[in-house]
């Protein structure tokens, strides 16, 4: 009678093999890693002006950095910046997800490159709200516009902000207008009823929508429409393009039942397809009679101003509210507030108006 097989034998017994090598180069962490020296504004400054990219993207990573020492350096950059700002067209871009904004805007961006422009374009992607990153994946997503010497791409993290546009978006414009950009682009993370934030910044407010997406009405909030200077269906090919022909024309109706926008302006619907590039000519075109328009009706200038104050409060509520949370009264009491608020112990309200107390006398106390 034959012996049994022992575990050694199985036809089952895994075979041991070949150790995996760490995922990580420990020779590679042994090497220091050298910081670039933080430099005199004057440094950026000179550097932007003359157009030097590298200097511009370091200029835009300290505007966008929380560190103290890079925000002193990045608002005497700014300072230096105005002057040289203000000569560009800024453009608002929006849509629902999957509509084809970085599809449209390299379409764009070409078109208006091919017409003598220089083009920027921030693109503002969506922060996670656990791990505060983002994937920043629109640059590779314009692969022919990103190569372009007359482009230039940044994207960004929205870090939470407003309507997915980046808190320091305003700053980043001045920097890129003073590069001697006259387009900028600003795409945003997607429709919501805080896309107030884009519309604030910029001079010409473009939105994209979808056909055959069901209910073209019941896409999109009210409250972007009537921002809304001009409303493109994109995607209008092949077989869509009898639907987005349709929806161009049922979005033109629901227009005429806003009231007409300070601006002078009688917003507008079309169809493009920014994969074949039809239809993008005339959005460029629009564009162009628009800033006609505002440009001779005193409106374009007003807007402007109007940002500008805008701006100065955006400003003054951050710098209020670091004020506030960097106060070592505050920092005493809020952890104390806050747990009294969260056992329902004391109304927010309450807590809200204590801390304010606090913060007055600390204030007061300080002068």
């Amino acid at each position: 009678m034959p012996s049994k097989k022992t575990n050694n034998q199985s036809a089952l017994r895994v075979q041991e093999g070949i150790a995996q090598p760490p995922q990580l180069n420990e020779e590679l962490l042994k090497v220091p890693v050298k910081k670039k020296p933080l430099q005199e504004a004057g440094y950026y400054i000179s550097g932007i002006l003359d157009g030097n990219r590298t200097i511009l993207s370091q200029a835009i990573t300290l505007v966008e950095s929380a560190l103290p020492a890079h925000q002193v350096v990045a608002q005497k950059i700014i300072e230096g910046c105005m002057t040289h700002s203000g000569n560009s067209v800024r453009v608002g871009i929006t849509g629902v997800p999957g509509v084809g904004k970085s599809t449209f805007i390299e379409a764009f961006g070409m078109h208006v490159i091919d017409r003598g422009h220089k083009v920027a374009v921030l693109a503002i992607d969506p922060s996670s709200q656990r791990s505060k990153g983002s994937i920043l994946g629109d640059k590779t997503r314009m692969e022919e516009l990103s190569v372009k010497n007359e482009a230039y791409i940044r994207p960004s993290p929205s870090a939470g902000s407003l309507g997915g546009v980046a808190r320091k978006t305003r700053e980043t414009i001045v920097l890129c207008e003073a590069a001697g950009f006259g387009v900028i682009i600003i795409e945003t993370v997607g429709v919501g009823q805080s896309e107030t934030a884009v519309h604030s910044m910029t001079d010409f407010f473009l939105l994209l929508m979808l056909a055959g997406a069901g209910d073209e009405l019941q896409g999109i909030k009210r409250g972007i429409m009537e921002m809304a200077d001009a409303l493109i269906i994109n995607k209008a090919d092949g077989d869509n393009i009898t639907k987005a022909q349709q929806a161009s024309v049922q979005y033109q109706n629901a227009l005429h039942l806003f009231p007409p926008p300070p601006s002078g302006w009688a917003p507008r619907t079309g169809t493009c397809s920014a994969l074949s590039g039809i239809g993008i000519a005339e959005v460029w075109d629009l564009v162009l009679e628009y800033l006609e328009l505002t440009r001779s009706n005193g409106y374009f200038r007003q807007n402007r101003n109007s940002q500008a104050i805008s701006l100065m409060m955006e400003s003054l509520n951050e710098q209020l509210f670091s004020s506030f949370f960097s106060n070592p009264d505050v920092e005493k009491e809020y952890q104390k507030i806050r747990e009294s608020v969260g056992t329902n112990s004391y109304s927010p309200y309450s807590g809200a108006l204590h801390l304010m107390q606090v913060y007055l006398k600390s204030v007061r106390q300080g002068d």
